[in-house]
């Protein structure tokens, strides 16, 4: 797998920010068909640091009207990747 079919884009919330703050942990939106190992290798490679430990979950798509139509968002997968002691990136530059 290539590196931009495994990372997307990392999520900057309120609640992902505090996390980064108090655990040394980022939040990424990753491919739905990636699994914790490539997710791993893929940052690693990419910021170049020491991953600790990578916690994944499929957020399930709402389901929306459209006037008297329903329509489904896509499915996506969410990663929660903490950095080994020590080690830190800074998402906002990239």
């Amino acid at each position: 797998m290539n590196v931009a079919d495994v990372l997307k884009r990392p999520i900057i919330t309120e609640k992902s920010v505090s996390q980064l703050n108090s655990d040394n942990e980022f939040v990424f939106e990753v491919g739905v068909d990636a699994n914790k190992v490539s997710i791993k290798k893929a940052i690693e490679a990419f910021y170049g640091v020491n991953v600790h430990s990578v916690r994944t979950l499929v957020v399930r798509g709402k389901v929306r009207r459209h006037g008297r139509h329903f329509g489904k968002r896509r499915n996506w997968k969410k990663a929660y990747v903490r950095l080994a002691a020590g080690q830190t990136l800074n998402v906002y530059d990239v």
